[in-house]
């Protein structure tokens, strides 16, 4: 019997191989056996950030495993720019880019900006490269968060670690021009409803708002108007059920209140305007 050019196979014999485990087939085939929605954008991504067969067989396992992509990739993609994201650090949100293009709008050439609850410092990157020439101050109480925030913002800003404005050199009161702040919001019992890639990858303190959600935004709030210029702007993303709540707490503590919000993004902003004539 003559043999094809396989060794030990007989000529016209159907030879089934085996296809690689690195091969982009398997790869979506493995993320969509594990739920991911996007396996083949995934794969993609995976593939290009592989430095090696066996790195990539061992983010691709990490992957199905439940870890967030950005934590295997360990960047995420933000309005336009590549944010480092290490494990365990907050994964920014695609909904929170309208947060920054609002306060892109109100931030004149040369604004003092501060972006609380700054997570890996994402915001405050993308506003550092949208507007114009800004002096940018961020802050987080993770300190895992202002490692990573150190590093994206380098060159653009200054990180510092501690809870809200406890954190902020004391020199900044009274003349901050943007407050931006994407503060938890999400109720302490919704936690449990999350998706586990959430819940269980990142910090709870990044993720809970307390009993209404509103905890941490009431103490941005409150201690707002003391640190923002005449005309200065604070802005804190929300829900759209929550806002109601946000713009009452603005108002209260002497803040002129607005709602912006995107269908597109699914994403609410409450905007609060310190008046000019404030004395506080």
């Amino acid at each position: 019997m003559t043999e094809s050019p396989v060794i030990g196979f007989p000529k016209g014999a159907l030879i089934s191989v085996s296809p690689s485990p690195c091969s982009p087939a398997v790869i979506v085939a493995r993320l969509r056996a594990a739920g991911c929605v996007f396996a083949e954008d995934e794969a993609r991504l995976l593939i290009a950030s592989a430095r090696t067969p066996g790195d990539l067989d061992t983010m691709v396992d990490r992957r199905a495993a439940g870890v967030p992509l950005e934590h295997v990739l360990g960047w995420a993609e933000f309005c336009g720019l590549r944010i480092a994201v290490d494990p365990g650090v907050f994964v920014p949100r695609r909904r929170t880019e309208f947060l920054v293009r609002q306060a892109a709008a109100l931030a004149g050439p040369r604004a003092v900006v501060v972006d609380l609850c700054c997570g890996s410092g994402a915001v405050g990157a993308a506003l550092a490269t949208l507007a114009d020439r800004i002096e940018l101050h961020a802050a987080d109480i993770d300190p895992a968060a202002v490692r990573c925030a150190r590093r994206n913002v380098t060159g653009r800003g200054a990180v510092y670690e501690g809870d809200l404005y406890d954190a902020l050199p004391t020199t900044l009161r009274g003349r901050v021009d943007i407050l931006v702040a994407n503060a938890p919001y999400v109720p302490t019992e919704a936690i449990g409803l999350m998706p586990p890639e959430a819940r269980l990858h990142e910090p709870r303190v990044a993720l809970d708002g307390g009993t209404d959600g509103l905890g941490v935004q009431r103490r941005v709030t409150a201690a707002a108007a003391r640190w923002l210029a005449p005309g200065g702007h604070l802005l804190i993303e929300t829900s759209e059920r929550q806002a109601p709540r946000t713009v009452e707490a603005f108002a209260r503590n002497g803040l002129i209140p607005r709602v912006a919000g995107s269908a597109e993004l699914d994403a609410t902003v409450v905007i609060g305007t310190r008046p000019a004539w404030s004395y506080r």
